[in-house]
């Protein structure tokens, strides 16, 4: 496949690589051993990346009408992508949003740990429940990210909270931001038994999932290195100027 700049851009989505669930993994592996980065460097690239794709899909002008404060509520899994979530969270804050944190299910992972105390140090609130009462939620924030369940979820083996978390989120009526792989969706498959985002924001490459997906389509992969787009055949976009992320 030609690789030129114009291709590229003429072929934005259409000439785009989804990935298999092996291949994504496969990305990942090669990243952290062979290129030397590190997962904390991955979750800190990805967790800025999706506090930026959210701040162009709403504005904070276009969030504060009608609401005291643009208020996201960023609801977090057991596993990396809530770990991306938290940074996500933390970038928000900086950026002048209103995060709160839903993290029912702590990851005994240091680096995950760490990531939690850099938001508890920035004042960022952390509920202790989810109100199942989704009018609570759609009163009280104007987006809820969802960095509940990423590419490496056994969908077959979802338990409590998360089972309840898929319940009220496919109930609320207010946007929903969803990190790479939208909570309930198979990484090859889409929304089965899963939730309707109305935006997604694919990292590193797009899934295979994110195909018909028909909302906001955000790409933040511009940190790969050239070969490994080579090797994976990926056709990446263009990124405009000095952007980290592209809407497809």
């Amino acid at each position: 496949m030609n690789h030129s700049s114009t291709e590229a851009v003429a072929g934005t989505v259409d000439s785009l690589r989804y990935l298999s669930k092996v291949e994504v993994a496969a990305i990942e592996t090669e990243l952290l051993r062979d290129y030397r980065f590190g997962q904390q460097q991955l979750i800190e690239i990805w967790g800025h990346a999706c506090a930026i794709a959210i701040h162009k899909a709403y504005p904070l002008s276009s969030m504060t009408m009608g609401k005291k404060q643009p208020t996201v509520l960023v609801i977090c899994g057991p596993d990396q992508n809530g770990s991306i979530g938290l940074v996500c969270a933390r970038y928000l804050r900086i950026f002048e949003y209103e995060p709160t944190i839903y993290y029912p299910k702590r990851s005994s992972n240091t680096l995950h740990q760490d990531f939690t105390v850099q938001c508890e140090k920035m004042d960022i609130p952390f509920l202790s429940y989810l109100p199942t009462e989704v009018g609570l939620i759609n009163d009280a924030y104007n987006i809820v990210v969802d960095a509940v369940l990423g590419p490496e979820t056994d969908h077959d083996n979802i338990k409590e909270p998360f089972t309840g978390i898929l319940v009220t989120l496919k109930q609320i009526k207010i946007p929903i931001v969803s990190v790479d792989v939208p909570s309930g969706w198979d990484v090859e498959i889409a929304n089965q038994e899963g939730i309707t985002p109305d935006v997604l924001i694919s990292l590193t490459a797009p899934k295979k999932c994110a195909a018909s997906f028909s909302g906001k389509h955000f790409l933040a992969g511009r940190f790969l290195p050239y070969d490994i787009q080579k090797k994976y055949d990926l056709n990446l976009p263009e990124y405009p100027g000095t952007d980290c992320l592209i809407e497809l």
